[in-house]
């Protein structure tokens, strides 16, 4: 598949928002339908997950206090005719350990975005029979 680049957006979430939902309701009012995203900053109380391949859901590990957003990285594309980020990060705590993993949910305390929208064939998750909502595989 081919893509070009769309536009750009920088921009900060104030504080208080939900990180994940705030990305999805920036993508759906400015149609972003396909981009990357990155953003640096620091969440309180997030929750992360990751996939369990066994019970075909996703194990949450809730994280109390204000974690460093050492990275994040994602993607939008469209699920259920919507926008949908689907968002990895990296947190830091204040010892300097890391937790990784599939962003569940976060509260922003400080958070810079970057979204580049992508044109093209447009990706669309549909739900897989491990559980999971995923793009057609490329042949």
């Amino acid at each position: 598949m081919k893509f070009s680049k769309g536009r750009a957006f920088l921009f900060r979430v104030p504080e208080g928002e939900e990180l994940l939902r705030y990305i999805n309701e920036f993508a759906k009012k400015n149609n972003v339908l396909m981009g990357t995203v990155s953003a640096i900053g620091s969440l309180r109380n997030p929750k992360i997950g990751y996939f369990d391949e066994a019970a075909g859901g996703y194990n949450v590990i809730e994280l109390s206090g204000t974690y460093e957003l050492v990275s994040l990285s994602g993607n939008v594309s469209l699920k259920d005719g919507e926008p949908f980020a689907h968002i990895h990060v990296a947190l830091g705590d204040s010892d300097g350990s890391l937790y990784g993993g599939h962003l569940v949910e976060g509260e922003v305390f400080v958070a810079e975005v970057f979204i580049q929208e992508l044109l093209g064939e447009i990706l669309e998750r549909k739900p897989q029979e491990n559980g999971l909502s995923l793009w057609d595989v490329e042949e």
